[in-house]
């Protein structure tokens, strides 16, 4: 069995294992284009609280949810992706709550993704419910009508998915499904192995009307002003920030080196 497939196997007893949901806090926020990038204009930075990952094992604790979710909005990044699952990431919903608690009033700009193995609506509600703004949804898990009804029942819910593809042929799929911002993963799902070429090639396929994202790979300044003059609009910087005890000063450096083609 394939790392996917064991999580997905997990996911689907976890979700089934559920009570039932608490009542919501958060008022939905306006759902806008908040990824769009001005032609010229610089690139926008997402980054990540997650304290471990199949690939890179343990990563830094230093930082509450609360205090690495400021020092990330009050650096410059555009959308903070919050991992949910527990297992393997050592994530939780309630972080999303963590995150949406500190930042939601101070930096009402920055909005927060859910980033989790949606196999099931009752995923989607329980991140609204717990203060996302938007969530992942893979198509490596999800094609064709089933796809649709995920997007559908989001934006229901007054969020706008980001739609993760590794191909050209999953690509395609979100496409028709109707994906309005599709992330690009440089990571196979399957192997782990990071491809940014290939990642560079798919997101050239994407229609100029649909958002673009680049996911997975970068580390430095340098390929973050590689992505900035490319077709992204958006790229996610994860392992590389959530490594150090004190992402602040690369996360400012990265942020400089997102305005490359910045008019």
């Amino acid at each position: 069995m394939s790392l996917l497939a064991e999580i997905i196997d997990r996911k689907e007893r976890e979700v089934a294992s559920w009570g039932p949901e608490p009542n919501n806090p958060f008022s939905p926020r306006p759902v806008v284009p908040w990824l769009t990038r001005a032609s010229g204009g610089a690139l926008h930075l997402l980054t990540e609280i997650k304290y471990k990952s199949p690939s890179a094992g343990e990563l830094s604790r230093a930082l509450t949810v609360s205090d690495r979710a400021h020092a990330y909005a009050a650096c410059g990044a555009r959308m903070i992706s919050v991992l949910c699952d527990e297992h393997y990431f050592a994530g939780a919903y309630e972080h999303l709550t963590d995150t949406r608690c500190r930042i939601g009033a101070t930096f009402p700009n920055v909005r927060i993704l859910a980033k989790e193995f949606v196999i099931s609506e009752r995923q989607i509600e329980r991140a609204a419910r717990m203060g996302a703004d938007s969530i992942l949804l893979i198509a490596r898990i999800t094609q064709g009508v089933r796809l649709h009804e995920l997007l559908s029942h989001a934006r229901a819910h007054h969020m706008e998915p980001l739609v993760e593809v590794a191909t050209q042929e999953e690509l395609a799929d979100a496409l028709t499904q109707g994906a309005r911002i599709v992330g690009v993963n440089a990571r196979d799902l399957e192997t782990l192995a990071i491809d940014v070429d290939r990642a560079a090639r798919v997101l050239t396929r994407i229609p100029r009307d649909v958002v673009g994202v680049h996911l997975s790979g970068l580390k430095t300044a340098e390929d973050v002003r590689k992505v900035a003059v490319s077709r992204a609009d958006a790229a996610l910087i994860g392992e590389a920030l959530m490594r150090l005890d004190d992402p602040r000063p690369l996360l400012l450096k990265l942020c400089d080196a997102a305005c490359a083609n910045d008019a």
